[in-house]
């Protein structure tokens, strides 16, 4: 099988965006992906497009074919994938594959939500549609609800603290200040909004023990990557490639009450132990993640099962800093799901253009992890039921 490098990645702000369809947020994606790789749209022999509810959301379906004809892309293959939050982390994994395989030579991914057309109770339907159809969603089981049990019985199994739970808050907020692609570009501090000195921030409960500040807000958004193998990449790019050194995915029971220890992760356990053994790599060797922190709880959480902290060990680090830029180990370095926003089917494919940024070290001082080599994305669909990891490297 040949190695697969990303040669283009593409990204437009995510937030609120009345002004733009879901296929114009797409096909902007595509084409700062394919400009970024400088090959404009000649050669691209298939196209998968990462979508979660366009058929709930926009009475839309059949997307991927519809971006290929936006973008005048005719006749490349063209599939849809569908896999919850982590569905554009499939749709990358699925091109990998086919540009490993030698079948195509390039391959655009590309991954987008509209779901601010649906706000408060009718956008955590939209995501509870996930839940388990008989024994789950009929009695009013939501994803926020999931969450707030997990960090419950997290909190009681290794002592996570709430001011834990908040540096993560404050840590991701302020580093998608400074994103520019970031929904939520407001700074918190335990007291209130930065330069608002009279604020006190709105932070009710939410589901306890979490609170509005420990969401990822709802998003439109959508993000791009141009893939092919490494060998063709070293001889067209002008830019250091990106290798996808590793990659995995496992499941887990849909449902949370069948697993023999609701804290554990076992899906996030095993989809990053199969991208480490790809690459040859282990977690000590990864410069910095991007995780998916829909919940502050997961960043903490996905940070020990990945193999990055011990158990029980992850919160402590954030309340240390060893998780900011500059520490030990910085995650989400982006703002996270936390702050750049969660439109789900563009997650997984954002968090893998922001690792490319860092590998190419293309960030401002103030985002930029010095020396970053090597990256890892996790990518969270369902209540960890489908996950897949990705090891990322600079390939010099």
């Amino acid at each position: 099988m040949r190695q697969v490098a990303i040669i283009g990645a593409g990204m437009i702000p995510f937030g609120r965006r009345d002004e733009d369809s879901l296929l114009d947020m797409l096909a902007y994606a595509s084409l700062n992906a394919l400009d970024d790789a400088g090959m404009g749209k000649k050669g691209v022999d298939a196209v998968y497009v990462a979508n979660m509810g366009a058929g709930i959301l926009q009475h839309q379906t059949s997307v991927a074919s519809a971006l290929v004809d936006r973008l005048s892309l005719i006749p490349a293959a063209a599939d849809a994938v569908e896999n919850g939050p982590a569905s554009g982390a499939s749709a990358i994994k699925n091109g990998v594959l086919a540009v490993a395989s030698g079948y195509y030579d390039y391959v655009l991914v590309a991954g987008g939500e509209k779901m601010r057309e649906i706000v408060g109770w009718k956008a955590t339907d939209f995501v509870a549609t996930m839940t388990h159809p008989e024994v789950e969603y009929p009695y009013g089981v939501t994803l926020p609800g999931m969450a707030g049990m997990f960090t419950r019985l997290y909190m009681e199994k290794y002592n996570l603290t709430r001011d834990q739970l908040i540096a993560v808050a404050i840590k991701n907020q302020k580093m998608g200040a400074l994103n520019p692609y970031a929904h939520v570009e407001m700074i918190i501090t335990r007291e209130g909004i930065v330069d608002d000195p009279d604020s006190v921030v709105n932070n009710p409960m939410a589901a306890d023990p979490l609170h509005l500040y420990d969401m990822c807000p709802v998003s439109d958004g959508a993000a791009a990557v141009v893939l092919c193998s490494l060998e063709m990449a070293k001889k067209i790019s002008k830019k250091p490639p990106v290798l996808v050194a590793g990659f995995g995915q496992a499941t887990d029971t849909h449902t949370l009450q069948e697993r023999d220890d609701p804290t554990d992760l076992k899906a996030v356990t095993l989809a990053s132990n199969q991208a480490f053994e790809m690459a040859k790599l282990t977690p000590k060797d990864v410069d910095f993640a991007e995780l998916h922190d829909a919940f502050t709880i997961l960043e903490i959480a996905e940070s020990e099962h990945a193999g990055f902290f011990k158990k029980g060990e992850g919160g402590k680090a954030v309340e240390k800093g060893e998780t900011s830029l500059g520490g030990k180990f910085p995650i989400n370095m982006s703002g996270g799901l936390k702050a750049r926003g969660h439109p789900v089917g563009a997650t997984g494919v954002a968090q893998v253009v922001d690792v490319v940024f860092q590998l190419r070290h293309e960030l401002g001082k103030d985002r930029q992890v010095k020396g970053a080599k090597t990256g890892f994305t996790l990518n969270f669909g369902g209540f960890g039921n489908n996950v897949v990891a990705f090891v990322l490297r600079r390939a010099e």
